[in-house]
């Protein structure tokens, strides 16, 4: 019985098999048409022949084979839907890191735009500046060697007039005494590049002795003299101190009034400044122009007094491009000025070696030729 039991498993284990078997070579493609023919042929007589077991394990094996290769290519294609996935969001990071590089390129292209920029602005900025700079230092030599020539010249001048004088020969400018009555010592008037009168007269009468008082007539003023010491001692152009301060009520400030008050401020400060010139005016009469509500006047007005009168000579404040004509009259006042300036600097920068007397006398006498120029006293050679 227990046979029988076994040969009936074995029958339905054969005809499962045997089922599968069949429907696996259905689902297989034939070469043609007859190949079917034979395949189904096959199939009919095997269904009909009983099966062995050799047979049946075969078709087992088969059957094993054909679920695990299903399941090997479902995980393929599972495997192979990951690595895609996994493929596109590494993509997805590679496009936004690119995109990320792309705006970065961007702005640094902007910046070294805007830097290229910057760097070219200050570039012609420093260049302007170097060309203004050098323009001022060229401009400065060029003054520093005029005001040296000046100098040079000057001490030339004294040189000679010191060297050329001697007993057998003496040299006139040197000794007043020996000149005519009516000569005047500052003959030559005033410019800032030209006047030597007053610093020639003062160290050409170095050695000169002072003469007495009872034979020139003349005392000495104890409150100007002790004023004039006072400032003697330490020189200085300041109109607080007391010595300057009588003169400019006294002298300058009467001498250099006219009638034109803007401009006779201008004039005062130019000649206080050192930094006015007289020269000959032109034959030809320039066309008149106004200069900062200034009349400039002409060959037969003067700018000063705004009188009608022969101008022979103009004059120029500064550095400034414009000229006013003068009458004689105005350029004695302005003259007589000058050269007391131009003595009290020369004593402030200790070019006159005269003692302390000689000194005062020589202000006296230029305070003198202040107050006839005020009064309207002029040579004909002004």
């Amino acid at each position: 019985m227990w046979k029988r039991d076994q040969k009936l498993t074995a029958g339905s284990q054969f005809l499962a098999s045997k089922t599968v078997l069949s429907t696996w070579k259905e689902a297989m493609p034939g070469d043609d048409e007859a190949g079917s023919e034979q395949h189904a042929a096959k199939a009919q007589q095997e269904a009909s022949e009983p099966m062995s077991e050799e047979m049946l394990r075969n078709a087992y094996h088969l059957s094993r084979l054909r679920s695990s290769s299903v399941e090997i290519r479902e995980k393929g294609s599972e495997r192979l839907k990951e690595e895609l996935a996994k493929a596109q969001r590494e993509l997805k990071l590679k496009d936004e890191e690119c995109e990320k590089l792309s705006k970065v390129r961007e702005q640094l292209e902007q910046e070294l735009e805007e830097l290229t920029a910057s760097l070219f602005e200050e570039a012609h900025k420093m260049v302007r500046e170097a060309n203004t700079k050098q323009a001022t230092a060229e401009k400065q030599l060029r003054e520093a060697q005029g005001k040296i020539d000046m100098l040079l010249a000057e001490v030339t001048a004294l040189k000679t007039l010191v060297i050329t004088s001697t007993p057998s020969s003496p040299n006139r400018e040197l000794h007043p005494q020996l000149q005519s009555p009516s000569k005047v010592v500052f003959k030559k008037g005033h410019s800032r590049n030209k006047s030597l009168s007053s610093a020639i007269v003062t160290a050409a009468t170095q050695n000169t002795q002072l003469k007495p008082v009872s034979k020139d007539g003349r005392e000495i003023d104890l409150i100007l003299f002790e004023e004039f010491q006072s400032w003697k001692e330490d020189p200085t152009l300041d109109k607080a101190c007391p010595f300057l301060e009588r003169i400019y009520q006294e002298d300058i400030s009467p001498c250099l009034s006219f009638a034109k008050h803007e401009l006779t401020e201008a004039v005062q400060a130019a000649v206080e400044n050192n930094t006015l010139s007289i020269e000959p005016a032109a034959a030809q009469a320039l066309p008149v122009v106004k200069a900062s509500a200034i009349e400039c006047g002409g060959p037969k007005k003067c700018a000063l007094s705004g009188l009608s009168r022969t101008c022979k000579h103009r004059i120029k404040l500064g550095d400034s491009g414009n000229y006013f004509y003068i009458s004689p009259s105005c350029r004695s006042r302005i003259t007589a000025v000058c050269n007391f300036f131009t003595y009290i600097r020369y004593i402030q920068q200790g070019l006159v070696r005269q003692d302390v007397e000689q000194m005062y006398w020589e202000v006296m006498k230029l305070r003198k030729e202040m107050s006839n120029a005020k009064l309207g006293y002029y040579t004909e050679e002004s």
